[in-house]
C-alpha cells in the first residue's frame, strides 16, 4: 500500500486485505499514531475495489486493550484523537468489503468499539470484552451507539455503566460474538471462516451489508426505497447471472 504506517501492518492477498494492529508491547492500546494509521488504512481500503474482504486482528497477546491510558493521563491524547478514530470505524461499517474481526485476549474499550464496527466477530473461547471508559469517568465513545444494536439496550447500559467484563462464551450467547473458536485451533478455524465468507462474497452479499448498515436509522418507507435501489443493483450485476448459471449447472459460482 502507498502509505507509511508505524503501528499497523497491512497485507493484501488477492481479494483479501489483512490488517494487524502492531503495538504488542502495549496490548495494541490505541494512541494517536495508531488512530492516524487506521484512518489512513481505512481511507485507502474504502476506495479499493479489488478488495472484497478485510480481516482485522491484533499482534501478540491481545486484540486491543483500548485507549492508551498512560498517554491519556499524560495529555498526549486529546479531543483531536476522536473524530478520525470514529470516522475510521464508520468506514469499516459502510465500505463495500466485508470486514471480519478476529479477537483473542482482550477487546476492551476502543478494542471492543473496533470489533463492533466489523461486520462479523470471530472470538477465541478465552477472550474477554468490556467498555471500561467509566473508570476514567468518560463516555465509551460511539460504543454507546453500536453496543445496544447488538445486545439490547438494557444489557448495553449495564455493561457500560458498570464497566463490566464479559467472557467470550457469554458474548457469543447474547450475539456480541458471531463465531466462537477454540484457543488451541483458533488460527485454522478463523481461516476456515474467512473461506466461508469469501465463498459467498458476491455483489449481493456486499449489498446486503449496505442495506443493513442503516437499518436502525430509517423508517419502513425510507428503508424500502433504500432496499429497492440496492436490489436493482444486485440483480443487474453479473454475479446474479453467475449464481443462476451455477445453480443450473450444479457447480460453485465464480464471482466477478
Amino acid at each position: 500500500m502507498e502509505v507509511e504506517l508505524d503501528t499497523i501492518d497491512v497485507e493484501k492477498e488477492g481479494k483479501i486485505a489483512r490488517i494487524t494492529l502492531n503495538r504488542p508491547e502495549r496490548l495494541n492500546a490505541v494512541d494517536h499514531p495508531l488512530t492516524r494509521d487506521l484512518d489512513a488504512v481505512t481511507t485507502l481500503l474504502e476506495d479499493d475495489r479489488d478488495v472484497r474482504l478485510i480481516t482485522i486482528r491484533g499482534a501478540g497477546r491481545a486484540f486491543c486493550s483500548g485507549i492508551d491510558l498512560k498517554k491519556l493521563a499524560s495529555g498526549d491524547i486529546d479531543e483531536r484523537h476522536f473524530p478520525p478514530w470514529e470516522q475510521s470505524l464508520r468506514r469499516l461499517e459502510t465500505m463495500d468489503a466485508l470486514v471480519l474481526c478476529f479477537v483473542h485476549g482482550y477487546a476492551i474499550g476502543g478494542g471492543l468499539q473496533l470489533a463492533l464496527a466489523a461486520d462479523i466477530r470471530v472470538s477465541t473461547d478465552t477472550a474477554e470484552y468490556g467498555l471500561t471508559a467509566i473508570e476514567e469517568s468518560i463516555i465509551p465513545g460511539m460504543g454507546t451507539w453500536r453496543l445496544p444494536r447488538y445486545i439490547g439496550l438494557g444489557r448495553a447500559k449495564k455493561m457500560s455503566i458498570l464497566g463490566e467484563f464479559m467472557g467470550a462464551e457469554e458474548a457469543h450467547r447474547i450475539g456480541l460474538v458471531d463465531h466462537l473458536v477454540e484457543e488451541d485451533d483458533a488460527e485454522a478455524e478463523f481461516e476456515s471462516i474467512v473461506d466461508d465468507y469469501m465463498h459467498i462474497n458476491s455483489r449481493g452479499a456486499r449489498a446486503t451489508k449496505q442495506a443493513m448498515a442503516n437499518s436502525f436509522e430509517m423508517d419502513w418507507e425510507e428503508f424500502w426505497d433504500h432496499y429497492i435501489g440496492l436490489q436493482d443493483e444486485a440483480r443487474a450485476h453479473e454475479d446474479h447471472d453467475e449464481a443462476k448459471a451455477a445453480y443450473q449447472e450444479d457447480r460453485d459460482p465464480e464471482w466477478s
